[in-house]
């Protein structure tokens, strides 16, 4: 039996079967690379934070000082490390 010109590709049940699986790889991967970068903005913010602190005053006032800009960044940080777990799932 002479192949056909136009079959370039094989079966074409295996060929969509090969290009869906390439599909669930590039998504995967997606997937982790998304998790990776909201992990690491989440570091990033942190620290950008943290150095940004004009510190005053004795030690007490100085940790309540850091207390209040952890308050308010950790929710922040937390959620973005969170979505990231999730994309993951």
């Amino acid at each position: 039996m002479e192949e056909s010109p136009f079959n370039l590709f094989g079966d074409p049940d295996e060929f969509r079967q090969r290009m869906e699986e390439l599909s669930e790889q590039m998504q995967s991967s997606q997937r982790v690379a998304w998790a990776d970068n909201a992990i690491k903005l989440a570091v990033e913010m942190t620290v950008a934070s943290i150095g940004r602190l004009d510190l005053t005053g004795t030690a007490d006032q100085q940790a309540m000082q850091v207390r209040d800009a952890i308050r308010v960044l950790f929710p922040e940080a937390v959620t973005l490390v969170r979505e990231a777990r999730e994309g993951l799932s």
